[in-house]
This record gives C-alpha cells, structure tokens and sequence, in this order.
C-alpha cells in the first residue's frame, strides 16, 4: 500500500511561514558547512526564532494534548545543540552531549535526498541535576556497553515461576541492519527487526505517561533491558524517573516533543518536533540520542530526512505489541527471533486496572513461554 501523505486532525503553519523556515534551516547548514564560525551561525539562528516558533501547534485528542510546546526546556535554557532557539536546526559537529552509544555525536546529515522506494510502514546523564548546557555529562554508566544484571529470585518477587532466560553474550560484530529498503544518503534507516538467529527480542517502552516507582524496582530486580523513547509533553519536570531507569542500564531514544502524526506534516514542523526533543534530551539528561521512533509508526521521507539532520540515523518500528490482553503481532503470530516489542509507559487508567508492573510481568511470561530472551537493543545495532 502506498504510504499516506496527509494527516488527519492536525493544524498547518501558514504557508509562508513553512516554507521561510525551511529556507532559513537550509541557510544555516550551508553557513556550518562552509566553515562558518558557529557564533555567527548561532546568531542568524537567533534573528530567525520569531520564524520558528511557528512551527509547533497541533490540534490534540486522547493522552497527548499536542500543544506544539517543548515543555522539558524552560526558557532561560532556549539555547541547545541544534540551534539558537533551541527547537529545531541541524547539530552542530560537537554538542557536548554524549550519543547513547556511547559515541560522540557526529555533524549534521546530508540534506535533499530523494524519497525512499516501497510501502508504508504500518505498526510500524549526569547522575544528578539537569545536564548544563554544552557541557558532557560527568558520568555515563551506559556508555561502556554494561546491560542490567538480575538479583538472584527476583522473579519470585514480581510474579514469574522461573529466572528470566538470560541474553547471550552481545556480538563482537554487530549484525547488519535488516533495512526495510536499502540505506539512503541523508534519510535514516528504518528497522522493524534485527537480524539476528539469537533467540531474543527487543523491548521498548514509549511516551513517559505513566511513572511507577515500582516499576524502577522491578527493572533492577530483574535486570531488564529495554529502550525508552520518551515524549517531552508528557514527561515535563520528571525526568530524572528516566534518567533512574537510564541508570540501570537502558538507554533512551527520541519519541518527538508533542506526539503529533508526523506523516504529511511539511519538512519544518518535523524537524521543530524531533530536533526539539533532541535539545530537551540534551537538557534535561546530556545525552544525544541516535535512534528515533515516530509517534504511531507513521512516518513519510521529510520524517527521514529531519531525523537524520536531527544525528537520529535509525528509525525503530516493532512488530509485536503489548497490549491490555497480551501480545499481538503486526503480522504472523508468534515471537521470532530478532523481534522488537513495543509498550509503553501506561497505568491502570490505560491498562484495565493493571498496574504497569503487572502489563511487564504478563509481557515476561508470554516471552519465557515462547524460548526468548530479552537482550539490549543497542547490544545489534
């Protein structure tokens, strides 16, 4: 089926608002690849934020207000790795933050490409204290490619007859992409499965709604892998929950500022709602995060160019989901190997009742029952 170009429920900038905004982002990499002083680009960047800030209102429904507001950066902190305005522009070759990696981050991507062949897809840190800006973070318990560790009969404590299957030694040599088209220059790889014959799947978790405590307990408990991709509009002052949950050993990707279906949606205003996450990560956490995921899997090639000049080269889709009743899978039935799982960080409003704790240990059991283990994504890929 051929991928959809419009979006439905979503409010427009003006025309000529859009199309000054991309003019002015084209500028800027252009002032950053011919060797301009950063200053002066910063600068421009700055006379250009009365333009900017026209990029961000989205009409909203259920859990996600989408307002357009990148609430995780207050405003004496506008200024972040991207741009002046600290909502959108590409990132400058060295941002002080620190990629999830553990890499440092690289320059901005190749702009221009042309749209990627094939169908749509569907189903598709300091320890402490906010990062200071421009500054690396002074500690980093995941950059050196440590996993969580289980404590010995946990599982007893959270509901599983047995210990967790534990996930095989990460490859020397991490495998190749399973690319759902082969890579574009300038455009981020997208990836709905790793290529991998290990009997393990992947687990992320999404959004930022829901924060139990005792799910952090659970996590450590159980020496959990999973990745986080966070929203700003739903997490605001709370993230040190996940930079706790960091802690322990999972990292975190880029989930946009507000939520929106991207899809559709012009060049500008993708790129304010996924490099204005990135500045919020860069914040609130020091981090740069390199891999990106589109709110509802919906995405269209100005998602993948933006991602990509946002530094976010791999977009991650799923094919299995938790839901209230279980697992379901985007096609076939049944876990395979190599497999991303998708959840979200949701509570017993979202869950019939359930507690977040009880939604993981259901998603444990179905993955026990079938011979898997759940092993780090950033260990594949």
């Amino acid at each position: 089926m051929a991928h959809s170009l419009r979006s439905q429920g979503s409010i427009r900038t003006p025309l000529g608002a859009r199309v000054g905004t991309t003019e002015l982002k084209i500028a800027f990499v252009m002032m950053i690849k011919a060797g301009l002083s950063r200053c002066l680009v910063l600068t421009a960047a700055a006379a250009a934020t009365a333009v900017l800030a026209g990029c961000g209102a989205l009409g909203a429904s259920g859990p996600h207000t989408r307002t357009g507001k990148a609430a995780g950066l207050p405003p004496s902190a506008s200024a972040g790795p991207h741009t002046a305005s600290g909502t959108s522009g590409p990132p400058p070759s060295s941002s002080g933050s620190t990629h999830e990696d553990g890499t440092p981050p690289s320059g901005p991507a190749a702009m221009g490409s042309a749209p990627p062949p094939g169908p749509a897809a569907m189903g598709s840190a300091p320890s402490s204290g906010p990062a200071a800006m421009g500054s690396a973070p002074s500690s980093d318990p995941t950059a050196t490619g440590s996993a969580p560790v289980a404590f010995p009969d946990a599982y007893r404590r959270w509901g599983l007859d047995r210990p967790l299957i534990p996930a095989p030694r990460p490859p020397r040599v991490k495998p190749p992409l399973a690319a759902m088209w082969p890579p574009v220059p300038g455009l981020a790889t997208v990836i709905r499965r790793v290529a991998t014959t290990d009997r393990v799947v992947f687990l992320t978790l999404d959004d930022g709604i829901e924060k139990d405590p005792a799910f952090i307990d659970q996590a450590r408990d159980l020496g959990l892998p999973f990745t986080q991709f966070l929203e700003d509009e739903v997490i605001g002052d709370h993230y040190d929950y996940f930079r706790r949950l960091r802690e322990l050993g999972n990292r975190i990707g880029n989930h946009t500022l507000t939520h929106p279906k991207l899809a559709g949606e012009d060049y500008a205003f993708q790129l304010h709602e996924i490099c204005g996450q990135q500045d919020v990560l860069h914040y609130r956490l020091g981090l740069a995060p390199h891999l990106f995921r589109p709110p509802y899997g919906d995405y269209d090639w100005n998602t993948l160019r933006a991602a990509a000049d946002c530094g976010l080269g791999k977009v991650v889709l799923w094919r299995a989901e938790m839901e209230p009743d279980g697992l379901v899978y985007r096609s076939g039935s049944g876990l395979r190997p190599g497999d991303i799982i998708l959840a979200h960080f949701r509570g017993p409003d979202m869950l019939k009742g359930a507690t977040m704790t009880d939604m993981i240990t259901s998603l444990l059991r179905e993955v026990q029952a079938q011979g898997f283990a759940v092993a780090r994504l950033e260990d594949y890929i």
